[in-house]
């Protein structure tokens, strides 16, 4: 567990006993695939409509907090998770959110957590990356990247967005878009509740930060740099990982001596007070919250291609001279994706809520 301090070390076993301690015997995992297949079968932008035959097969909060309180003990049991920005990384964006949230989406926050989480959403942050290889969630493993042309440069949602199998609004962009239509029910109450919001709540936390790692919208033919293989100094990596987690790795043993707490400070003044300060403003600019995410995802493969694949060749030995050029892409995009998943929450949850549901039906009847 590179890059845990031994505080959180403790506590994240700690967490893990006590889950485990708490659960009940024979709950087997809820089942999604049909349902989340129903909602992508519709129009990008749709309002959801689930019609009353597929009521049975949604779940209620309570069911998806009992497995979520499974996977919180597997999830910090065997951390780090792969081919995602690291551990690190997706706890670093949910605990840069959850400081940024007003009164209204905090309150939220924590009442859609399972209890074991403590009403730290950065401690489930990871939940998606740790199910997506299990049979009822397999369905999710396309909607944590976006495979785009080689060479284009460029995102075309209606090009690019969907699944090995062309299954459109597939990918990262468009899960993103769909968990915040389905979070702005939350006020609706939890009687004949849709959606399991808990899961929701964590896939586009998750899913906010994937859709900023620029490798994660990248070419199709190298999934994304996994297929590119290389040296990160000494020990053997490939380009998707250098960016999911060696570069973070690496800053944390180099600068902050793996403590995550400091490295997070940093990033925290920095967008307070420091370096991104004047940027912050610029960030949270969103004129509706399912166009955003292609916005995002834009920004990333332009990055992949500037900073990412530039330069880089199969076999070749990173080092010195692209740990320090890439490092501040890195942490600014963290930064982003914090400052970002913490204003999509406000306005879903807080007193922006109706504007953004208005601006979701708008775009939705656009459509039509």
């Amino acid at each position: 567990m590179d890059g845990w301090n031994g505080t959180e070390l403790s506590k994240a076993c700690s967490r893990a006993r006590n889950t485990m301690l708490a659960l009940k015997e024979g709950s087997p995992p809820p089942s999604s695939n049909s349902l989340y297949h129903h909602l992508y079968s519709l129009p990008f932008n749709h309002p959801v409509q689930v019609p009353s035959a597929m009521k049975s097969t949604t779940r209620s909060m309570a069911s998806g907090a009992s497995l979520l309180a499974v996977v919180l003990g597997l999830v910090l049991a065997s951390a780090p998770a792969a081919h995602s920005w690291s551990t690190e990384g997706h706890m670093l964006t949910c605990q840069i959110a959850q400081g940024l949230l007003e009164p209204a989406a905090a309150h939220a926050v924590k009442n859609l957590l399972p209890e074991e989480a403590s009403g730290d959403l950065s401690a489930l942050c990871v939940w998606p990356d740790q199910v997506r290889h299990w049979y009822k969630y397999q369905w999710t493993s396309p909607l944590h990247f976006i495979d785009t042309p080689d060479n284009a440069c460029s995102f075309v949602y209606s090009r690019d967005c969907h699944d090995p199998s062309g299954a459109k609004d597939m990918c990262v962009a468009g899960a993103i878009a769909n968990f915040t239509s389905q979070l702005m029910h939350y006020k609706q109450g939890s009687a004949d509740r849709k959606y399991n919001l808990t899961e929701a709540l964590l896939f586009l936390s998750h899913f906010m930060g994937d859709v900023h790692q620029p490798m994660h919208v990248g070419f199709t033919s190298d999934q994304g740099g996994n297929a590119v293989n290389l040296r990160w100094f000494k020990h053997k990596s490939n380009l998707h990982h250098v960016w999911d987690r060696e570069i973070i790795l690496t800053t944390l043993a180099e600068n902050y001596g793996k403590d995550m707490d400091a490295f997070r400070k940093d990033l925290e003044h920095n967008i307070t007070k420091g370096t991104w300060s004047d940027d912050m403003s610029s960030w949270k600019d969103c004129t509706d919250l399912t166009s955003c995410p292609t916005k995002y995802a834009t920004e990333s493969i332009d990055l992949a291609c500037k900073w990412g694949y530039n330069s880089v060749h199969e076999g070749d030995t990173l080092s010195d001279d692209y740990f320090g050029s890439r490092l501040p892409i890195v942490t600014r995009r963290i930064a982003q994706e914090g400052v970002r998943l913490a204003m999509f929450l406000n306005r879903v949850f807080g007193e922006h809520k109706h504007k953004a549901a208005a601006a979701l039906h708008l775009a939705a009847d656009d459509e039509l």
